[in-house]
């Protein structure tokens, strides 16, 4: 990998507040970089998680602790009038209730400390096409799911020798096959479960088939109890949360543990950490230029997502040193921006 090129494209992405585009890199670089430089550069190969990895093990190695999370979640940036490809095309955005033109990301984050950094990502790719029997309509499918590459990604975690203790995961990754493969990994999961998810209270319920949908529980705030998932082997922890909203009214969030040795508190508190990659993805797409490129070609946009995601690496280096978040520190560059902006026009003023 070019380092220098790295770098300059990532504070790139970081300062610029419209298109990144490589001519408006060359321009701000007064022409020391041409931007068929920046466009080779973005052309050359495609980058993966190995990259992303070399990259930010360093500072992983420094604040990674025994009781970190590593946190799975995918987002979709919408890219509407981009012309569609492998990478570039339709999917179902679970925040909308309906599909959308753009590309899906698989991240995985790990947090200890305070501190988040990403450790793995995955582009989700469609290059299988199929005409739909009822709409006539051509469609894309991807040759893996979500949940497959998930598990590779653990793996790559556990192999590279990353400490943590838990993996973090909302209602989409709670899948018998996850949870099985997590605990084969010496490693425990906590994961939201949806409503109609079945669970068993005792034993015997489970040798006899008899399970109950989980929100038919009466369970206070942070009650543990003990039980078994229809499908899952284990015995594991069942824990609610109860919110209450600022019109008075309450809404739950039912959580499955497979540390028997935890508490509701611990459940509970582990579990919110799983915001950090909300945050994250917050930050990818409003800090680091994630859907301004124009590239078109699959190469340079799986690119692109890796210089947005490194970008935001470097963001969270700078949120330590300066004691302050990536939104803030952003908007330190905008006003220096609109400062040196209005001196300019100043300038040409009076010239």
């Amino acid at each position: 990998m070019k380092k220098a090129e790295l770098e300059l494209y990532t504070d790139y992405l970081i300062s610029t507040f419209g298109a990144a585009t490589a001519t408006g890199m060359s321009a701000m670089l007064d022409g020391v970089i041409s931007h068929d430089r920046v466009t080779r550069f973005l052309a050359e190969r495609e980058y993966t998680s190995k990259d992303l990895w070399r990259q930010v093990k360093s500072t992983v190695r420094q604040i990674e602790r025994e009781d970190g999370v590593l946190i799975f979640d995918d987002t979709i940036q919408e890219k509407t009038w981009t012309d569609e490809n492998e990478v570039m095309c339709w999917h179902y955005d679970h925040c909308s209730g309906r599909s959308v033109r753009g590309i899906n990301l698989l991240n995985a984050l790990y947090h200890s400390g305070g501190v988040s950094i990403p450790v793995a990502f995955e582009l989700i790719r469609k290059p299988l096409q199929f005409c739909d029997v009822q709409t006539r309509q051509i469609k894309r499918a991807s040759e893996v799911t979500k949940n497959e590459m998930m598990r590779s990604m653990i793996a790559t975690c556990v192999n590279n020798a990353l400490k943590f203790r838990y993996v973090l995961m909302d209602s989409w990754f709670a899948a018998t096959e996850n949870f099985e493969f997590i605990v084969k990994k010496n490693k425990h999961f906590i994961a939201a479960l949806k409503d109609n998810r079945l669970v068993a209270l005792s034993e015997a319920d489970k040798k006899q088939g008899r399970f109950v949908r989980i929100d038919t529980l009466q369970l206070a705030d942070k009650q543990v109890v003990r039980g078994w998932l229809k499908g899952y082997a284990r015995e594991v922890l069942l824990v609610r949360q109860v919110f209450t909203n600022r019109d008075g009214s309450t809404g739950w969030l039912n959580l499955v543990c497979s540390d028997l040795t935890c508490d509701g508190d611990t459940v509970t508190t582990t579990y919110q950490k799983r915001w950090q990659v909300e945050v994250f993805h917050k930050s990818l797409k409003s800090n680091a230029a994630l859907a301004k490129s124009p590239t078109r070609r699959v190469t340079t946009q799986n690119n692109h997502v890796f210089m947005a995601i490194y970008a935001v690496f470097k963001l969270e280096c700078l949120k330590l040193k300066h004691k302050t978040n990536h939104f803030a520190l952003r908007a330190k560059l905008f006003i220096k921006a609109t400062q040196q902006a209005y001196a300019e026009l100043q300038r040409l003023r009076v010239a």
